[in-house]
Order: structure tokens, then sequence, then C-alpha cells
């Protein structure tokens, strides 16, 4: 056979071997986005209708202390544009799509990314909310005091509320909430400071039924308060709160970052 004959065969069997070759597969990829501030029933109605479900895999992993977790896996291309489609859906609700990343971790980010200190006022959480801000790495920088001022005593010692406040609407209230975002501040000179108070059960106190919570964020003195109707058990409840204080931090820290960066009310 000569060379030019043998050049041939080579050819052809290569070309036969690019026909019948296998066709490359898209590596898998997981990512997991991560909402909050919304129940598992809105998230999967959310879901519902968008066009990434044909094409990869997800599962709904709703988290005991008020997150909801979405888990995608598929081929690479379409994992990346499902996290879009769902991050452009929930917006702010979306708070990673990196799986290893907390609640917490977002929290402390914002606050070491705007250099603002933050201190923590609590209650019925009873440390749990310092707890959680405290496991993140970097966070000695920036956290000045955390206290739990579990009795009206404390209240009015720690935090600056006053017995006037207390007497007329309790410590389980709107009012208290914000004297001990408001007070603490003053106190502590920290820019960020988180207060929570609430009835974590078992029974009704004050008057005030299990489950209701008041979470007060105070940032360079502009104070959000709002209130909450957890159910559960003891532990449950303190944990919703705990995920609720940092949800609602999360949204004044970005509010306030909106306004430095781009000025306005909007």
């Amino acid at each position: 056979m000569s060379d030019k004959e043998l050049s041939k065969d080579v050819l052809k069997d290569s070309s036969s071997a690019e026909i019948n070759a296998e066709p490359v597969e898209e590596k898998t990829a997981v990512s997991v986005v991560k909402i909050c501030g919304m129940t598992e029933a809105q998230v999967r109605t959310g879901v519902s209708g968008m066009s990434f479900k044909d094409s990869v895999d997800h599962e709904f992993e709703s988290e005991d202390c008020g997150e909801v977790h979405i888990r995608l896996t598929g081929p690479k291309k379409a994992v990346k544009s499902a996290v879009k489609e769902i991050k452009a859906a929930f917006g702010i609700n979306v708070f990673t799509s990196h799986e290893e990343k907390t609640l917490e971790d977002v929290v402390v980010e914002l606050l070491l990314a705007n250099k603002l200190t933050v201190s923590t006022v609590e209650s019925l959480t009873g440390g749990l909310l310092a707890g959680r801000i405290i496991n993140v790495p970097g966070v000695s920088d920036i956290y000045k005091a955390g206290f739990i001022t579990y009795s009206n005593k404390a209240k009015r010692k720690l935090a600056g509320v006053s017995r006037k406040t207390i007497d007329k609407f309790g410590a389980v209230s709107e009012q208290t909430a914000k004297e001990m975002s408001k007070g603490s501040a003053n106190l502590y000179k920290a820019d960020v400071v988180a207060a929570v108070t609430g009835n974590a059960g078992p029974d009704e106190s004050e008057g005030k039924p299990v489950g209701l919570v008041y979470i007060g964020v105070n940032v360079a003195g502009k104070i959000t308060t709002r209130e909450y109707h957890f159910d559960g058990d003891r532990r449950q409840i303190r944990e919703k709160t705990v995920t609720a204080a940092l949800v609602l931090m999360r949204e004044c820290i970005l509010e306030y970052y909106g306004k430095v960066t781009f000025g306005g009310d909007s």
C-alpha cells in the first residue's frame, strides 16, 4: 500500500470515529438560591410559572428558622439561567445563591462594606441573635455590644426604655422595641442596633398572645419597627424571630446604602 493510500485510510477512519463519537455532555452544576422574608408556599407559587422548570431539577428546602432554599441541579448554563430568573422574580428576598453562605454572613458583609458598627438588644431570643452575628469571621471589627434585657428593669437600665412606656404599652410592644433600639444606639454609640421583644410562650403574657414579636432596627438614627406573629413551639418562635431580625437588618442597611450612594428618599 502506498503512502497516499495509507493516508486516505487514516483520514477515513478518523472521520468515522468523529461521526460515531458520543456527544459531549455539558457538566452538571448545583446551585442553592436562598430566599428570606417569604413562606415556602409563596416561593412555590412564584416558581410555578418559571421557564427553567423543564430543563433544571429543583427542590424546595424550607428551613425551620424561616428561610426557603431552592436547590437547582442540571446543565451549567441552564442552572445559571435559572438562578438569574429566580433573582429577577424575587428581587431583594434572594440573599445569596451560594450554598455555603448564611443570612448572617450577608448582613455582616453589608455592615463591613458600609463601615457600620452594630449592637444587639434582646429579650425573648436571649442572645441567639448576637450568637448568629458573632458566628461570622471578621465581625469583631464592627460588633460593639450585646445585651439580654429579659426583665423590664433590664430594659430600663440597659436599653434606655422608659418606665412610662412599659407601664402604658407593655414590654411586648412596638413602642418598647423602638425605645430599645433608640436607647441602645445612644448608650453604646452603634450605627446599627437590632432590638427584639416578644412572647415565645407557652402562655399569654400581659394579655399578649404567644408568637407576638416586635423587632426594631435603628440604622444611623432611622428606626424601623415591625410586628410579627410566629407559630410553633418556644424554640421555633425564638429562631424565627432571629431570622426575621436579620432580614429586617439587611433590608434597612440596603435602604441606608441606597440613600448614601444615590441620595434622595427612594
